[in-house]
């Protein structure tokens, strides 16, 4: 197998009021998301082929649901790992502290036998 990575893409989400660790991820992986067009999966028809590996870093990496966060990525197979990371803001105090999560969406794809090739 000759798998490449071919996209990298990296957003932020956050939940403002009452630190939900997934709502916040999934709010990263569309703001990720939505900075690309993955049209080389497209043109060589295979978007549901492709492997993504997704990093979720946030303050509490347990109460992320990744499943959840998973099947916000509408294609291919998805790979989650959660890290400590992210930020929460205890500036404003209880449940309006603000966490930040980011997201970092990595997509690859078998490269052998495809129609074009990536130069080193």
């Amino acid at each position: 197998m000759a798998e490449q990575q071919l996209i990298l893409e990296i957003g932020m989400g956050a939940d403002v009021h009452g630190h939900d660790m997934t709502k916040a991820a999934l709010r990263a992986v569309s703001d990720a998301i939505r900075h690309s067009s993955l049209s080389v999966f497209y043109a060589w028809k295979v978007p549901q082929k492709m492997r993504i590996e997704l990093t979720i870093a946030c303050p509490d990496p347990e109460a992320v649901d990744k499943a959840a966060v998973a099947a916000a990525l509408p294609y291919g197979t998805v790979e989650v790992t959660c890290v400590e990371g992210g930020l929460t803001d205890e500036g404003m105090g209880g449940s309006s502290d603000t966490t930040l999560v980011i997201a970092g969406v990595r997509a690859f794809l078998d490269t052998e036998n495809s129609p074009f090739t990536l130069s080193a």
